[in-house]
């Protein structure tokens, strides 16, 4: 029934872009003879905004994976360097949980480690809606910033690094085994401000999967069972993203190798200072308006990296930005 309602949704968004633009294109015929600028230039500007619709749904058809309509987990990590990288982390995952508003998904906090003055240390967070997986998979890497530090007295520039995890929610279409014994439970006290019960008893939960070495923490419920399900969802998640992204490598080694930039193989990089800009160094998208991007406008960066996953149209050389 998901699929169908998407499916019909999308088929009403193409009648509806068609319905539209033979509507807008009677009306600048009737504008003209009428020599009726105003109508002209009306119509016009609705033509641009049509056309920013049906761009959009032409990306759109670019989400056939496998787990791209999928709910997404989202992890922010920050990198060295203390305090400045623990507040750009704070940046990082307030611009993906504005870009989730925008587009009316759900934001569930699962796990925040706060930083020691700052920021945060680490964050996860899942993001509630259709295509969510699909649209924020290419935001996974290494994601830098450079700016005149607001905790440095000197107001020196610094340049500062967080990483970002991406991996799908795994429904019941996908399965994933996993043996109980290659997996250590840990329980603890959840961290944070915390509520009545929610730092008295050990509810929170950390899996450690021994072979993969992958962890991951669930501490957003009183309750250790929800905990304990919800970590479990968590590692089925990660262990399918790794399969994905084997898979991936062993597909297109070579274009994988292309994608090793260098210091930090950060994959964009926001500069405030001296200048303004927002460089994907992918596909080579750049913004002149920062504080845009970092207010969750990143369905360019977005649309672009799908487009070059799909049709493989990247730029022969992007240089980073100083």
């Amino acid at each position: 029934m998901q699929e169908r309602t998407a499916l019909e949704e999308s088929l009403g968004a193409i009648s509806r872009i068609e319905q539209e633009l033979e509507d807008h294109l009677t009306m600048i015929e009737l504008g003209e003879a009428e020599h009726d600028a105003k109508v002209v230039t009306e119509t016009e500007a609705a033509l641009n905004a049509l056309k920013a619709q049906a761009e959009r749904r032409q990306a759109e058809a670019l989400l056939s994976g496998e787990a791209d309509a999928n709910d997404s987990f989202l992890e922010v990590h920050a990198g060295a360097g203390g305090t400045e990288s623990q507040d750009w982390a704070l940046m990082l995952l307030r611009m993906y949980t504005r870009w989730a508003e925008q587009h009316r998904y759900k934001v569930e906090y699962l796990e925040e480690t706060p930083g020691e003055e700052a920021g945060l240390k680490s964050a996860t967070v899942r993001i509630k809606g259709r295509n969510a997986y699909g649209w924020l998979k290419s935001e996974g890497g290494v994601h830098r910033l450079v700016r005149i530090s607001p905790f440095d007295a000197n107001a020196r520039r610094h340049t500062s690094f967080a990483s970002v995890n991406v991996y799908p929610v795994v429904d019941d279409r996908i399965v994933v085994d996993i043996k109980e014994s290659d997996v250590r439970i840990d329980t603890m006290r959840a961290g944070g401000a915390g509520g009545q019960h929610v730092n008295k008893t050990e509810s929170a939960i950390r899996l450690t999967h021994i072979p993969s070495n992958i962890v991951v923490v669930c501490q957003n419920d009183r309750s250790q069972h929800r905990n304990r399900a919800q970590a479990w969802q968590m590692l089925r998640a990660r262990l399918y993203e790794l399969e994905l992204k084997r898979r991936e490598a062993k597909a297109a080694a070579e274009q994988a190798a292309k994608t090793d930039i260098g210091w930090g193989h950060q994959i964009r990089s926001y500069v405030l200072q001296p200048y303004q800009m927002v460089k994907d160094l992918r596909t080579g998208v750049t913004s002149p308006n920062p504080m845009s991007v970092l207010d969750g406008n990143l369905d360019p960066f977005m649309e672009a990296a799908l487009a070059q996953k799909a049709f493989g149209d990247a730029p022969d050389a992007v240089e980073d930005v100083e």
